[in-house]
């Protein structure tokens, strides 16, 4: 079942008793995850929408195996909550919180590599598999999920959650299903990027063409475009650049904190020329994304 999770993953929320977590772990069990068991020190013995409360993660996973955790924490404790699932065989990670000191997702993303797990965020809404599962806030409340979501070949990886699902919208508007759909996070350091999720999709059946939102600054878009030519990746990837007035701005942040042009590091001009080079399809307009994927999916 397309990339990153399926039918057999089991979710610990930490941070389980949180306003934002409450809502979102409903959605999550009424969109059909398997969440087992949700972490808030202080809450054992509680249940949040009948799923049993726990001190420690370790409690939890003793009573219910797992494998992945969304953790919605506040932006201090977040590293903490990150080892504590690590040191218990947790091996995916979502971390929706924000504003996580750069430092300590530095630190426990290091961590996490040692450990050969995969980490999500910080500061995203997670992701979704369409009709199957979905882990984090990713698509919003589970109405507009059943709406704009629905299950086919093109995956999606997005630099904005929210755009991820104005993709997933666009398409299934147009009859364009998708497998699994992606919000990397907004900061500057996150866990998986576009780098770390195109072998994923280009190893995966199901997806049979990939659409990217991308956003001035960082190089991770110009380090995609080198990647896609060394390792000789087939996949058709479709890129789509937003804030291209952000180069004549240099140095000044729009939205995300990694939305940043310094000098001639990170321009939409740049990447643009590096994708054509790769042979990535940009887009020139949002709706574009559809007559492009149903040229690949012919």
């Amino acid at each position: 079942m397309a990339i990153l999770a399926d039918a057999d993953t089991r979710v610990i929320i930490q941070g389980i008793t949180g306003r934002e977590a409450t809502t979102f772990t409903k959605d999550m069990i009424d969109y059909g995850t398997t969440v087992v068991a949700g972490i808030t020190p202080g809450k054992h013995g509680q249940q949040v929408h009948r799923i049993p409360v726990y001190d420690t993660v370790r409690q939890a996973v003793n009573e219910h195996p797992a494998n992945a955790s969304v953790i919605s924490v506040p932006p201090a404790l977040a590293k903490g909550a990150v080892l504590e699932a690590l040191d218990n065989g947790i091996t995916l990670l979502v971390v929706v919180s924000e504003r996580v000191p750069r430092k300590d997702t530095i630190e426990f993303l290091e961590i996490a590599r040692e450990k050969n797990a995969r980490v999500i965020g910080p500061n995203t809404l997670g992701f979704i598999s369409p009709h199957h599962l979905k882990l984090g806030m990713a698509g919003g409340p589970i109405e507009d999920v059943k709406k704009a979501y629905m299950p086919g070949p093109v995956g999606i990886a997005s630099r904005s959650g929210g755009m991820t699902t104005e993709i997933a919208n666009l398409l299934t508007t147009n009859g364009i299903g998708q497998s699994t759909c992606v919000g990397v996070g907004g900061d500057p350091v996150v866990g998986s990027n576009f780098l770390d999720l195109i072998p994923l999709f280009d190893k995966d059946p199901e997806t049979k063409v990939v659409v990217l939102f991308c956003e001035p600054g960082g190089v991770i878009e110009e380090k995609l475009a080198d990647l896609v030519i060394t390792e000789n990746i087939s996949l058709p990837i479709i890129a789509f650049i937003a804030g291209r007035f952000v180069d004549d701005m240099p140095g000044v942040r729009f939205g995300h904190a990694a939305t940043i042009v310094e000098g001639d590091r990170g321009t939409t001009k740049g990447k643009i020329a590096m994708f054509q080079k790769a042979g990535i399809r940009v887009a020139e307009n949002f709706s574009d994304i559809v007559g492009i994927a149903k040229e690949y999916l012919k």
